[in-house]
């Protein structure tokens, strides 16, 4: 079994664990990516047009021999062809051709297993280094990955100290790159609720929160959960898995009895 280094709060090594066999599986980003969408899907709420709207006029058609399209026409004219057309799709305020309609399937189920199989995947993309470097995080002055350190780091409740940690341990460098990677979102996506686009940074992983989820929240990008909540989506933001992933001593011990097939 590998070993790791475990790191304290001021970059120092202060011991070794063994490296439970979760960080070892069969890199799989198919099914990474299935586990991500069954997770993004599942909150989107179904939703459609009225099936009568559109369709609330008393216009119809006239028949052929009038000189005029055969369309619904509403009442109130002496030529067809000065009638206002109703209902149909192609008319002002008519029905929609297609609508959106709530029956449509919208969330893509994933089997237990292979959900269980993608976060152990995505949990051993966080160990290698080159797949990390391909996402774009900074870990240059990082000396290992996975990278470990002692469980006082889940005590921090203040954003000034998590910042100083951040800087001694060498994870600064991308919490910085998520704060300047902020920029306005192109097209029309702008005036649709998401505006800007926010980079992912370095997420925290902690075998109990006593605190640290205060004390990171204001970091740019820095995302922090308990162990047992841990999912394809955070450790793989947008279906892309290798996100630089920070865990506490306790976090790592508890990994190896999670996730089980």
């Amino acid at each position: 079994m590998e070993k790791i280094k475990v790191y304290s709060l001021e970059g120092e090594v202060i011991e070794e664990i063994e490296l439970p066999e979760i960080f070892m599986e069969e890199f799989r980003p198919d099914l990474i990516k299935r586990a991500v969408i069954s997770s993004q899907t599942a909150r989107i709420q179904p939703w459609g047009a009225n099936p009568r709207a559109g369709m609330r006029t008393t216009a119809k058609s006239l028949g052929s021999g009038r000189g005029a399209a055969m369309v619904p026409r509403v009442k109130g004219s002496r030529h067809p062809a000065a009638s206002k057309a109703a209902r149909i799709p192609q008319s002002t305020g008519g029905r929609k051709a297609h609508p959106p309609k709530t029956e449509r399937i919208i969330h893509e189920k994933i089997n237990r297993k292979e959900r269980r199989l993608a976060i152990r995947s995505a949990v051993a993309a966080t160990a290698n280094r080159d797949i990390v470097e391909r996402r774009g995080h900074r870990i240059a002055n990082l000396p290992q990955i996975p990278f470990v350190v002692d469980d006082e780091l889940a005590t921090v409740k203040r954003t000034k100290e998590t910042r100083e940690i951040f800087e001694k341990l060498g994870i600064m460098d991308d919490v910085v790159r998520a704060k300047t990677g902020h920029k306005i979102r192109a097209g029309r996506g702008k005036t649709r609720g998401r505006k800007y686009k926010n980079p992912k940074g370095p997420l925290v992983v902690v075998g109990e929160d006593k605190g640290i989820s205060l004390g990171a929240r204001n970091h740019a990008g820095v995302d922090v959960v308990v162990v047992d909540n841990l999912n394809a989506e955070l450790l793989a933001p947008g279906t892309h898995p290798g996100r630089l992933t920070i865990y506490t001593k306790s976090a790592v011990e508890k990994l190896g009895e999670l996730f089980k097939q």
